[in-house]
């Protein structure tokens, strides 16, 4: 059976039948409209002056630059797809790519959006056939190997910039990723580690709140047994943290093209730690993709690598406009046509249950006399 079948039913289900709050998402859809209009309204200006430096820049550097800002794209498809894999979830690219485009779209425009892109990312995870362990997992690992990867490539733009003359600060740093990796390897390839060093804390943990020492350790053996699901070699470790690499390796190499494409010459070195400094602070959740707190940090730091302030401004305002309005334009489309109608699909409706069996009781069970004639 196909890995995308119970999607296939389920979907046949949500359109068969009209559910008792159809209007909800219609009310969803006019707070999404709502929402992005008023962020136009607030950006119009800067879209009108991106507009103008893009009619009167170089169209080959944009075109690169949208080239790249793709690509960026497309490996996020990939780290998902090795993740997946690895846990047994086979997922086609387009599929992959539909849903980081749409999610993508959702995070850098909507309130909250990094939770909202979160939660849609595992729940098509869900409808692909993982299970919310394996789910949890891919989001979690994802996360560490694209944190990991900013940090790496910031600490490279660092080094070009001197930082060579303290390399110790570069060793425990890359250093401490490499362990938060190797040890999520660890995890996912074998369980069988942290099996009783879990048990331990359980029964310490029950001992003080007076419970059986047994409690909740069918649990923890549950949990541990799903992720023996996961095989997660260095192959496809390293596969995964490559791709997690080339993604920020493309979406600096758009920033590059656009200052290329507004006249500047930066530094390849400032670029990038210009590009660290604005991806850092444009993280943290104050407003959608980023919203002029990327400026803020982008413009001085393409200063300093060389620019001038008006083609740093040019350059800010093309990048903007091919890696966050452009992008999350595509994610809006895949989303309005491939998955607004999926509001009524349940992943656990036709989900298989937990392969997971307890080696205990069966060990403890007798035996059935009829199956050993």
């Amino acid at each position: 059976m196909s890995y995308d079948a119970p999607a296939l039913t389920a979907r046949g289900r949500a359109r068969s039948t009209r559910g008792k709050y159809w209007w909800l998402r219609w009310l969803i859809l006019a707070v999404a409209v709502t929402v992005l209009a008023v962020e136009l309204t607030f950006v119009w200006d800067q879209l009108a002056k991106a507009w103008k430096s893009l009619l009167t820049a170089n169209a080959w550097w944009v075109l690169a630059a949208v080239v790249a800002a793709m690509a960026s794209m497309h490996s996020f498809a990939q780290i998902q797809r090795t993740l997946l894999r690895s846990a047994g979830v086979p997922v086609q690219q387009w599929r992959s790519e539909a849903a980081f485009y749409a999610g993508n779209a959702l995070s850098t425009t909507m309130p909250g959006g990094p939770v909202l892109s979160a939660t849609f990312v595992y729940r098509q995870q869900r409808i692909w056939g993982a299970s919310p362990l394996v789910a949890s997992w891919q989001l979690v690992m994802s996360g560490v190997l694209q944190v990991v990867g900013l940090a790496l490539l910031g600490l490279g733009g660092a080094f070009m910039l001197g930082a060579s003359k303290n390399p110790l600060s570069l060793i425990f740093s890359l250093g401490g990723f490499l362990a938060i990796i190797l040890l999520g390897q660890a995890v996912a390839t074998r369980p069988e580690l942290i099996e009783g060093i879990g048990v331990k804390v359980l029964t310490w943990v029950n001992s003080l709140r007076g419970k059986p020492g047994d409690t909740g350790i069918g649990k923890w053996r549950e949990i541990l047994c799903q992720l023996e699901s996961v095989s997660l070699g260095r192959r496809d470790l390293s596969i995964a943290f490559s791709w997690s690499l080339f993604n920020w390796i493309a979406d600096v190499a758009c920033l590059a093209f656009a200052c290329y494409a507004a006249g500047g010459h930066p530094s390849l070195a400032g670029v990038v730690v210009a590009y660290a400094a604005a991806r850092a602070v444009g993280s943290i959740p104050l407003m959608p993709g980023g919203l002029l707190v990327v400026e803020a940090v982008l413009v001085p730091g393409l200063v300093s690598s060389g620019m001038t302030l008006a083609s740093a401004i040019s350059a800010m305002l093309i990048y903007r406009l091919v890696s966050w309005i452009f992008i999350s334009a595509i994610g809006w489309v895949v989303f309005f046509f491939m998955f607004r109608t999926e509001k009524d699909i349940d992943p656990d409706a036709d989900a298989p249950p937990p392969a997971c069996t307890d080696t205990t009781s069966a060990e403890s069970a007798p035996a059935n006399p009829e199956s050993e004639r």
